[in-house]
């Protein structure tokens, strides 16, 4: 019986070596409490006899033994060169009667699963000893520990209330976020702001608010988006179009497959993930005057504009914005912490309202502790402080893992120059199978993102991050992955 499930089991536990029951039966009880109770699911591979062994630290014929009692039940197949999977047969009849079939609940379910390169990505990014050169996050030794310290300080010295707060977030917050984004040319006042845990969330408002079955959203091609499932629940077509390197080419839009009322335009226009590129001045007001013309509203997602090296970006688009045809998106997940899981929606009151009220359904508000901490980073100036040291040490990163490039990539691939952000983007010279690079690298304990996750067709290039991995893990884990290209 084929099924969708896929992918390899995660074991994270060992045999007790002073228990009376023998090894074997307490590997066989594991196997089948883990596959009985729906961990496991069918479809699912369990990992090679050796990897095994290691996992449980058992002698090889300890796990053969087990393995082979459990083929003998008809809970497993192992079919020479596919491995050992997880089958539908009597095992799951047995439980039948108490046990639901969570495979079928799984694959009638609204939400589609993800890429498995992404789900992949996803899991073995929390693993020792893996190597992260793809990772869209601050490096953990780049926190501001002792700023963090005084701000925390700050917070437990007020007197205030941690309950659920109002549909639109902590007024406190918004009103200090409108004092903080005037920097950028942004004028706004707190009833035009939705606090929200992250950008992920506003997407996921946004398509479950303002968006509908068979809607369109434009994106750029590759874009950041493309990695995710956010619109693909709702039925939403997603359309690319091109960019260059001032960033989106509007003239591109092919302007027949817009619904008035029921399309979007998604961009990343500052520090764009995955290229890199920063949509010049002109470009976002010819984007903006050609949206309006078609009555296109836009999604401006920011997320990396205050992470620039030495000079700022252009303003935001929502700056020229005299209309209300800008949804503007901003985080601190980049420039501070993404598990603070804070964030902001920027747009009409009629609009903000909605997703407010459409936010309060699903998880009635981000954390109010969260929120609380926030409102004094900005308000004692810290977050500023933080910011143009964090500028330097993410240009330091950038810097080093250029000169990196130059040595090992030069003869096998082109890149971009950042001005800012997290990423540059790799091309590879020849025409390769990147998926397969990614999973020899990961063979070797390095993690890299494959460009093919951010594009609507396959393509020679890798998202790398300068902004997670040491110094030495970037060395060490870029030869390898050069070495690893060469060999293909």
């Amino acid at each position: 019986m084929k099924t969708k499930s896929s992918g390899t089991v995660i074991i994270d536990w060992k045999p007790d070596k002073g228990s009376d029951i023998t090894l074997t039966k307490q590997i066989i009880g594991y196997l089948k409490g883990r596959i009985a109770k729906g961990d496991w699911l069918v479809g699912q591979k369990l990992p090679s006899q050796r990897k095994l062994a290691q996992l449980f630290d058992v002698n090889r014929s300890t796990i053969a033994e087990s393995l082979s009692e459990l083929s003998a039940l008809g809970i497993i197949d192992s079919s020479f060169g596919k491995g050992t999977t997880i089958i539908n047969n009597t095992w799951s009849l047995i439980f039948a009667g108490s046990t639901p079939d969570w495979n079928n609940y799984i694959e009638h379910g609204i939400h589609r699963p993800n890429n498995p390169t992404i789900q992949a990505i996803n899991k073995f990014e929390f693993f020792e000893p893996i190597t992260r050169l793809g990772t869209g996050e601050m490096s953990p030794d780049e926190f501001p520990c002792d700023l963090m310290a005084s701000v925390l300080k700050r917070v437990s010295d007020l007197n205030i209330s941690y309950n659920y707060l109002e549909p639109l977030g902590l007024y406190e917050l918004r009103a200090g976020l409108c004092k903080y984004l005037k920097k950028f040319n942004l004028s706004v006042e707190p009833s035009q702001v939705l606090i929200v845990s992250g950008s992920l969330q506003a997407l996921q408002l946004i398509s479950l608010s303002i968006l509908g079955p068979n809607s369109v959203v434009l994106v750029e091609e590759p874009s950041y988006i493309k990695s995710l499932r956010v619109f693909d629940f709702s039925g939403i077509t997603m359309k690319n179009v091109p960019m260059d390197k001032d960033g989106i080419q509007p003239w591109m839009i092919d302007d027949t497959i817009l619904k008035k009322g029921m399309s979007i335009l998604y961009t990343i226009p500052t520090f764009h993930n995955p290229t890199g590129i920063t949509m010049s001045e002109n470009r976002r007001s010819e984007l903006l005057r050609w949206c309006r013309l078609n009555q296109l509203p836009i999604i401006e997602d920011d997320v990396y504009r205050e992470l620039y090296f030495d000079d700022p970006p252009p303003f935001p688009i929502k700056s020229i914005d005299t209309s209300g045809n800008v949804l503007y998106l901003g985080s601190v997940s980049k420039s501070l912490a993404p598990g603070f899981r804070i964030g902001w929606i920027i747009g009409p009151e009629s609009i903000v309202e909605r997703l407010g009220d459409i936010k309060m359904q699903t998880d009635y508000g981000s954390s109010s502790l969260s929120q609380w901490i926030m409102t004094e980073w900005f308000a004692s100036g810290l977050y500023e402080v933080h910011i143009q040291k964090f500028r330097k040490q993410l240009k330091k990163r950038c810097f080093f893992m250029l000169r990196l490039l130059d040595m090992y990539f030069s003869d096998i691939a082109t890149w971009n120059i950042p001005k800012g952000g997290f990423y540059i983007w790799l091309k590879i010279n020849k025409s390769i199978p990147i998926e397969k690079v990614f999973h020899h690298a990961l063979k070797d304990n390095i993690l890299i993102n494959p460009g093919d996750i951010y594009s609507f067709k396959k393509n020679n290039c890798i998202r790398l991050s300068y902004s997670y991995a040491s110094n030495q893990d970037m060395e060490d884990g870029l030869i390898k992955l050069s070495n690893i290209i060469r060999k293909m």
